[in-house]
């Protein structure tokens, strides 16, 4: 996988969960519940996302993830792992 690429990946939301899926056909998985803004959403706000080659943005959390941290399993400011 390599969010450099020229293609731009398709992301849903479900169950509180979301998937990206890239160009042949991998994919990874991660809740809204492991960021502090995407935790706070409402399905809406949370279904509401501008994504590029790089990451996804939500304009009405004002929060930003690219698509290399999220493969490392960083998913930003708060995460769900214990201490």
């Amino acid at each position: 996988m390599n969010a450099l690429d020229s293609s731009i990946p398709t992301v849903s939301f479900e169950g509180g969960f979301f998937t990206v899926t890239f160009d042949g056909g991998a994919s990874l998985r991660f809740p809204a519940s492991g960021n502090r803004q995407l935790a706070a959403g409402t399905p809406e706000q949370l279904s509401r996302m501008e994504v590029s080659r790089f990451g996804i943005h939500w304009p009405d959390l004002d929060e930003d993830l690219s698509f290399e941290g999220l493969a490392r399993g960083d998913y930003g400011q708060f995460s769900l792992a214990p201490a």
